[in-house]
Order: structure tokens, then sequence, then C-alpha cells
């Protein structure tokens, strides 16, 4: 039988003796602080449309819209249950708003965005400026900007709410203020922001009223999708993303909000797309059509099949390969910009 080591003893009296000063030793953890490669605990999910639509309509007979605040179901990891997290980074949730419904005004540090799943009608009131809502249109709630939703269709609406939530709580950073009124006045034209914006130019005296947040806060499928279709019809596809397009903030070139990228791809059809990973863990929403992705960790392969509005995620450091035999469209949203500020994003593509 070995001896026990000599200082064994010592060490754990010196362990409890300093454990009431609040001291404990690095070289005991240092391992799973300073790991090798990133070990997120995050697992790859996938929620089926098909499977969320029936509660999301139930939430809608449960409870109303002004009651809830927002009315929302949550996406939450399978491995961070009760976190109200998608990933360690991100927040998604899907919300509901019925006909005549109105999601009151209020504003908070968190910046969120919109990513309109089914029905057209509904809007978004920002900053006294509205925007309708279109099945796959992007919209920006910036940080601290006043916003409500409305809808004066007459069909249910829902969309993906993607916000910077544990971001800012992991700073201690959140500030919320519900607004006087249950909608705010709208002072501008449907379209202003586009107009001053979104054709490649800006005001002679512009600045930027949502600070590091792009000015235009509502980004319509239609002209997404026209490019996506034109760069595939006239330039090369790439072997892992297919044709993948980075929306902008005009005024910067960077990522729309200063904490979350958004995309859009489009995988052709037969794609066959090689496998890749990335430190900034990823939320897919499914616009047109079907694929499938295989996602991989330690030899552990996860593959799930995906149709029009399906929702998953990719964690960070997972290899991640697409494929669509009829071709797709997907928006996808991650914590990027987060990853570039601090100089530590890293991607690989495989072969």
């Amino acid at each position: 039988m070995n001896a026990p080591h000599p200082h064994l003893a010592a060490r754990q009296r010196l362990y409890d003796e300093m454990s009431p000063l609040n001291l404990t030793p690095l070289w005991e953890v240092l391992h799973s602080l300073v790991p090798p490669q990133p070990a997120t605990p995050c697992v790859p999910a996938l929620w089926k449309y098909d499977e969320v639509r029936p509660f999301l309509m139930r939430a809608g007979e449960a409870i109303t819209a002004e009651e809830a605040v927002r009315r929302v179901l949550i996406l939450e990891n399978p491995a961070l249950r009760g976190q109200s997290a998608v990933t360690q980074s991100l927040y998604a949730g899907l919300q509901l708003i019925l006909p005549g419904e109105v999601a009151p005004s209020h504003r908070h540090t968190q910046s969120a965005l919109r990513f309109i799943v089914e029905g057209s009608g509904a809007y978004t009131a920002v900053d006294g400026e509205r925007a309708t809502m279109h099945p796959g249109d992007f919209i920006i709630t910036p940080s601290w900007t006043w916003h409500d939703h409305g809808n004066d269709a007459d069909v249910p609406v829902v969309w993906l709410d993607g916000l910077d939530i544990p971001i800012i709580r992991f700073f201690d950073a959140g500030f919320a203020q519900n607004d006087v009124s249950k909608s705010q006045q709208v002072t501008r034209a449907e379209g202003t922001s586009m107009a001053r914006y979104g054709h490649n130019m800006a005001p002679v005296r512009h600045d930027a009223p949502f600070g590091a947040t792009s000015p235009i806060f509502s980004y319509p499928y239609e002209r997404s999708r026209e490019a996506l279709e034109r760069l595939e019809r006239d330039a090369p596809v790439d072997d892992w993303d297919g044709v993948k397009l980075r929306y902008l903030n005009p005024l910067t070139g960077g990522s729309p909000m200063p904490t979350m990228a958004t995309f859009m791809q489009r995988l052709p059809a037969g794609f066959s797309g090689k496998p890749w990973r990335q430190t900034d863990g990823a939320v897919y929403s499914v616009v047109e059509g079907e694929g499938e992705v295989v996602i991989e960790r330690q030899g552990v392969a996860t593959r799930f099949a995906f149709a029009p509005r399906d929702h998953f995620v990719v964690p960070s450091w997972h290899t991640a390969r697409f494929s669509s035999k009829q071709g797709c469209v997907l928006f996808r949203y991650s914590d990027r910009p987060v990853h570039q500020a601090l100089g530590i994003h890293q991607e690989e593509r495989l072969s």
C-alpha cells in the first residue's frame, strides 16, 4: 500500500484554516479556469416550431400581452435550465402578439433583435417610428430606447426575440423603465430611418441616433433574400457557408448591435457543406426550406433535421456541418462582436 503524500494533511489544514477568510487555492482549480480549449456547458438543441406553436397559442389564452408585458416562451438551453439563456451569453424566446393587442412601451439596457417568424401586419415602434412586421424581417430595439409592439392585423404574429441579457447580467449593468403610456406617440413616418441611412447614403449633418447601434432598426427580408438569390446565381458558393451575408451598421460597417452580430445565409439545393467551428455560439431561425445540421464535440455527434420556423443552437467550439437537398435560408445571431472587441474570436474551417 502506498503511503499518503506527506504534505496532503498540511495542505488540507491550510485550506480549512484559510477558508473563513474566503481564500481558496488556485492550483486546485487552475485547469478548469484556464482550459486548453473552450469547454462550454451548453449543448446543441432544436425547437421544432410545430411542437412549440401550440404552447404559444395556449399562452395567448392564459395571459394577455399587457398583463405579461411581453408574452414570450423562453428557449432555454437544456444544460442551462432556470437561467433563461440559450447560451451562456445570449437569450432567445418566441413572442406572440394577438390581433388588437399592444405590448406596452418600456426601455431597458439590454439590446434586442426581433426576427419575424409567422404572420404579417404587427408593428414595432422605436423612439417614435413604427416598422411593420413581415416574415423574415430583422428588426432592432437598441439599448435604452422606448419600444412597444402592436398588432393591427387579423392574425397572430410570432417573432424570435434575441437579447444580450446574460451579458448585461454578467456585468451587473441592467436598467429598465416602464413608459407612462401604453403606446408611444408616433413622431416620424414609417421608413424614415431607412430613407436616411439605408441606401449607402447618410444625412449631411448626421449623427448616430442609437449610439453604437445601427440607425436602421428594420431590415426587410425581401432585400436580404434578393441579395442572396443574386449571389447564388452569379458568385461562387462557399464550401462551408453556402451564400452568407452579415447585416451591417451603415455608419460603421460593423455589426448592427455592439453585442450581437446577425447573418442571413442561403444553402443552395444539393448543398453538402464542410465542417467548421467558432468561439461564438449561435442561434438559428429557419426561414425557408429544409436541411440538416450535424453538430459534434469530442466525438459525440448530434444530428438535427430542420424545417421552416424551427430554431436551433450551435454552442461555442462545436463542429457544425450543414446540408440541404432542396435548399434553405437561415437567419443567425451570435455574440461575435464581443469576441472581436476583446480580441478572442477564433474560427476553424475544416476539410
